[in-house]
């Protein structure tokens, strides 16, 4: 994969377990927190399926909701150039509606007029869901050279994805910077504590968001400003 249109590499790819788990949601806290304190942040979701049509126009509610985060600092059209009808991964709604979907198309589009701006990086699904039709999520963080924040629910067997995910990131040589158990359900049971319980599993730092827990975004976002690649 070529990625040499420009030689950014500052800021994060965010990624999940699964789909339908709060990508946005975590993405969207984390860059409004961050805009708070002075950042200029460039985000991305290159490619968004399942899109609206409105007045002719496919509109991206994902990439709409992190462009409002930023105070909609870029075009629309930068923050999320390729659309699809179809509520499917990607590269299969590229496949159906005609259109090629490549990892070079994706990079090209996640790191165009980012500038010196900070980059903020959202896949499609889950980190191995197929993102193009010549690789996945982790291929395309991978191709980025952007540290990894992963998303999980927190809610029973959150602890054994988060695990599951982190590995599948390691195997493959990605660097997991913090991992967000994000509170899909509000009825879950009040005995259950997923992050006292994973972080005796994992040195990776472990935040918690949802359900008025948004407080987590300020530290996430102090951690990530301060965090230092490879360290």
């Amino acid at each position: 994969m070529n990625t040499d249109t420009t030689s950014h590499t500052r800021g994060f790819f965010i990624t999940a377990t699964d789909t339908g788990v709060g990508k946005t949601f975590v993405g969207t806290q984390l860059v409004r927190a961050l805009t708070a304190r002075g950042i200029a942040v460039a985000v991305r979701k290159p490619a968004e399926s399942g899109c609206e049509e409105i007045e002719g126009e496919l509109l991206p509610a994902d990439a709409q909701a992190l462009w409002d985060a930023a105070a909609q600092r870029e075009p629309l059209s930068t923050v999320c150039p390729l659309r699809f009808r179809h509520a499917l991964s990607p590269a299969r709604a590229a496949a159906l509606e005609g259109h090629e979907l490549t990892l070079d198309m994706l990079a090209r589009a996640a790191k165009r007029d980012a500038g010196s701006a900070w980059l903020h990086v959202e896949g499609a699904g889950g980190i191995c869901s197929p993102m193009a039709s010549d690789g996945l999520n982790a291929d395309l963080a991978q191709g980025l050279g952007l540290p990894l924040v992963l998303v999980v629910p927190d809610r029973l067997g959150g602890i054994n994805q988060a695990l599951m995910g982190e590995a599948a990131l390691r195997d493959r040589g990605l660097e997991l910077a913090a991992i967000v158990l994000n509170t899909v359900q509000a009825d879950q049971d009040p005995a259950m504590d997923n992050r006292a319980e994973l972080v005796q599993y994992t040195d990776v730092p472990v935040f918690r968001m949802g359900h008025g827990e948004r407080a987590d975004a300020t530290r996430l976002a102090e951690y990530l400003m301060g965090y230092r690649s490879g360290e």
